[in-house]
């Protein structure tokens, strides 16, 4: 499934993400985010190798209760879930490598 580039028109329910089964990346940010807009070509460039892994854009911010419930500090923020499970989280990721060591966690 290839990157998601725009935000979702509706926020999922938690219970839609802990029901997911395919290998997920959740991305919290906003599209005013100067990191979340440095964050987009690295986190294009590692998805590319995990065609399978499934991207979901969600805008962040007060009153939602999907970042809420993922204790959402910073933007950007990488959630990584494998059957719904959260395996790890990067926060503003750094390069490349780091996205893509944590794409092989759950796309192995």
């Amino acid at each position: 499934m290839p990157m998601t580039t725009t935000y979702l028109e509706r926020e999922p329910a938690r219970e839609e993400i802990d029901a997911m089964e395919m290998p997920t990346v959740l991305e919290f940010g906003s599209p005013w985010c100067g990191f979340c807009l440095s964050a987009q070509p690295i986190l294009a460039a590692a998805m590319e190798s995990h065609p399978g892994v499934n991207h979901l854009k969600i805008a962040d911010g007060r009153g939602r209760r999907l970042g809420r419930s993922f204790r959402i500090k910073l933007w950007p923020t990488l959630v990584f879930l494998d059957n719904g499970e959260e395996v790890t989280r990067l926060v503003r990721p750094p390069n490349t490598h780091s996205i893509s060591q944590a794409l092989d966690r759950i796309d192995g």
